[in-house]
């Protein structure tokens, strides 16, 4: 990899973290309330102005990234309205909550 290339490559990276990050906090709101697909959440984040398009590849890295990291989980599966394709069904963890409100004492 060349110079140039391994700078530019790291300079769309550093630009797309707070993004990134602005994103994982739509996602999780999201599913605050209830469970969904990737692409039901990128339908919704679409309704709300926050991306230009409904296309599921808005949500779905992300969610994947948000299931590593233990915020999110997949708890089913289901018929997608929109593709007809069988499709993850996501929810918040505990840890997710936490993450989007902090500690919460009981």
């Amino acid at each position: 990899m060349s110079v140039i290339t391994y700078t530019t490559r790291q300079m769309s990276f550093e630009d797309i973290k707070p993004k990134r990050k602005i994103r994982y906090e739509q996602i999780l709101d999201r599913l605050l309330t209830g469970a969904k697909t990737a692409k039901e959440i990128a339908i919704e984040l679409y309704d709300l102005g926050f991306t230009t398009s409904t296309e599921r590849n808005n949500t779905a890295p992300r969610l994947t990234e948000l299931e590593k990291m233990k915020l999110v989980r997949v708890i089913d599966k289901k018929k997608c309205e929109h593709t007809g394709k069988k499709v993850a069904v996501y929810e918040i963890t505990p840890e997710g909550i936490e993450r989007r409100f902090g500690k919460i004492n009981s």
